[in-house]
């Protein structure tokens, strides 16, 4: 047997050890992760403290309220939801928005995503209709703008227009009165 050709003793260790040492150091990483005490399904938004985009929107044909006018959000907290008559999640949580619009010291707007105006009317006219009101965003487009990643989302926007506070997923009474409604009572405060 010749020595030229066993490999050195010190590269087979090497390449034992090293996946070893990678999947501690992955290890390590998701640990830490799972013990920092962060909500993984908080996902962060570039527009907390943006002005709410200016993006106005028509009316839903046949609903009976206004269009979204982002310019109407001055000088008063306005709660932003964007909802779809097809999303399950958004027929989960409307109790929840109805409920909510019984406090009359803050505004809710609606911001009805890629849906069909018939079908928004039919959804609203069924569970109640807790919006002031609604803009139809048959494309998407103002979504976008708004930096939603899916329906339902919810955004709380102070009496200077800027966007204080994002919910993403479908609002549950204990995320409205332990989560939503603080930050709206923040925003309430701080205006006075």
């Amino acid at each position: 047997m010749s020595v030229e050709n066993t490999p050195p003793r010190r590269s087979r260790l090497a390449v034992t050890l090293i996946p070893l040492v990678v999947f501690l150091g992955l290890a390590g990483v998701f640990l830490m992760q799972l013990v920092s005490g962060r909500n993984a399904a908080t996902i962060p938004s570039a527009l907390i403290g943006a002005q709410a985009p200016l993006t106005a929107l028509p009316a839903v044909e046949g609903l009976g309220v206004p269009g979204f006018d982002p310019a109407g959000f001055k000088g008063k907290v306005t709660l932003v939801n964007v909802w779809a008559s097809w999303c399950a999640p958004c027929r989960d949580e409307h109790p929840v928005l109805m409920a909510l619009a019984q406090d009359k010291r803050f505004a809710m707007v609606g911001l009805n995503y890629k849906d069909k105006p018939e079908n928004a009317v039919r959804f609203l006219g069924g569970l109640g209709n807790p919006f002031a009101s609604v803009g139809s965003d048959p494309n998407g487009r103002a979504a976008i703008d708004w930096g939603v990643y899916g329906v339902p989302e919810s955004f709380v926007i102070g009496r200077d227009g800027r966007i204080l506070y994002k919910h993403v997923g479908p609002l549950t009474p204990d995320s409205a009165e332990a989560v939503l409604m603080p930050e709206i009572e923040k925003a309430l405060a701080a205006a006075e």
